[in-house]
């Protein structure tokens, strides 16, 4: 793959160079140039490999001139000693759990890819170089525990006080080392905002190395779609009347994996953008007309984007058209209490516990079933995005039962907290940096 800019004023470049940079430097995303082909033959032939042998064959054919097929493996291997799971809880509908890796979040998948590749292809052994990440929950733990004490690079953390939950806020702010953590008083579109800016500020990039970690990083999103690949291959060794997904959404860089995928010849018949309370894209899809917003705060914490950076690249992908991202794209927007009774209708009836991220996709499904009759009786897949433990207080009082705290957070807990409280003020921002 080679990548150019969303606002198309950056030379095409290669995958390491994307890497490194984060953000194209004229404050566009990098996005593929063109798409490798995954053709009929190769779909079957790889729904028999493990998790592992699937991601290096993807690899393989996203990045050929950047890794070859021992540097695949070496990568691979040292990513992920864990990997997605598939369960089957109700006829024709499936979970894609994505929260066994060490931070409980399918950003595990991304973060493990991109710190194991940036150590083994890093351009600037002997220099130090300082990943800025703005979260809204997961992803900051995740990228944190991937790169923590990873030689050369250094992780600055920004979250929106009081808008975490507090087991996230101890996975962000306990790890030290090489990691720190900046707690912004304000919203995540505020954190999001004091990168973007960064990424663009001249003076500041003369004197730094800097790169993303977040979603707009094409490091996240390539290994991202491997997961889609497995799962969907491996449902297609049953006969079926097509396949849908269901994918809870924020900051879209998850679908905007799902639909990479689908580019290079994943079958797919629908993609559901499933959103909570903030509902910008569901807007779009309805009216043609995109009108970004203040985030309001919800059960769902990591998706409370009111302004997600990702959609750059899925109107891209389409040229832009509202009508063509409307036959690959359906939406729904699913409140806080649709969350609640949603957590509870699934225990009681199926016997599965989600998180609050997880119930917006399963809830966005059912309303898709029912306003899409043609594609009922479709096998369906939800991305579980996080453990529910990580929620516990919102799913013990749900289910009305406490839940049990996986170990990984347990620890988590006993440790201090250890960040630096920010007002959303750039010029602090960059006094940090360069401190």
């Amino acid at each position: 793959m080679k990548f150019v800019s969303t606002r198309g004023e950056t030379n095409v470049t290669g995958f390491t160079q994307a890497l490194f940079k984060g953000q194209a430097p004229d404050g566009g995303l990098y996005i593929p140039v063109k798409f490798p082909r995954i053709i009929e033959e190769e779909l079957e032939i790889i729904s028999a490999y493990s998790y592992n042998r699937l991601a290096e064959f993807m690899l393989e054919k996203c990045l050929p001139s950047d890794i070859d097929s021992g540097l695949a493996e070496n990568i691979i291997e040292n990513a992920y000693d864990f990997g997605p799971e598939l369960k089957q809880i109700d006829d024709d509908l499936y979970i894609l759990e994505l929260f066994h890796g060490p931070t409980l979040s399918f950003k595990d998948f991304g973060a493990q890819f991109m710190a194991k590749t940036m150590a083994a292809l890093n351009p600037v052994k002997d220099s130090l170089t300082t990943i800025l990440v703005a979260t809204s929950g997961d992803t900051g733990s995740a990228v944190a525990h991937a790169f923590y004490n990873v030689p050369g690079f250094r992780v600055v953390l920004l979250y929106p006080s009081e808008k975490v939950s507090k087991l996230q806020e101890q996975q962000l702010t306990t790890i030290g080392g090489n990691v720190h953590a900046l707690e912004i008083k304000g919203t995540f579109d505020d954190c999001q905002r004091l990168v973007k800016k960064a990424f663009s500020d001249q003076d500041l990039n003369s004197n730094l190395l800097l790169s993303s970690a977040n979603s707009i990083n094409v490091g996240r999103l390539i290994p991202q779609s491997f997961y889609y690949v497995w799962a969907i291959t491996t449902l297609m060794e049953e006969p079926d009347d097509g396949i849908v997904v269901s994918v809870p959404s924020g900051n879209f860089g998850n679908l905007t994996a799902g639909l990479y995928a689908e580019t290079m010849g994943l079958p797919v018949e629908q993609f559901i953008a499933a959103v909570n309370a903030n509902r910008v894209i569901p807007d779009y899809l309805e009216t043609g007309s995109y009108a970004s917003r203040p985030s309001v705060k919800t059960l769902s914490t990591a998706m409370d984007v009111g302004d997600p950076s990702n959609w750059a690249r899925i109107r891209a992908l389409y040229e832009d058209n509202w009508k063509t991202i409307r036959n690959h794209l359906w939406s729904s927007s699913v409140d806080d209490p649709a969350i609640r009774e949603t957590i509870k209708e699934t225990y009681e009836d199926l016997y599965y516990l989600l998180d609050p991220h997880t119930a917006v996709g399963v809830q966005a499904l059912q309303r898709f079933r029912q306003e899409n009759k043609a594609l009922r009786s479709a096998k369906a897949i939800v991305l579980a995005t996080a453990h529910p433990g990580k929620f516990e207080d919102i799913v013990s009082e749900v289910i009305g039962q406490n839940t049990e705290l996986p170990q990984a957070l347990q620890d988590a807990m006993r440790k201090p907290k250890q960040s630096l409280i920010l007002e959303p003020d750039y010029r602090k921002f960059v006094d940090f940096l360069l401190s």
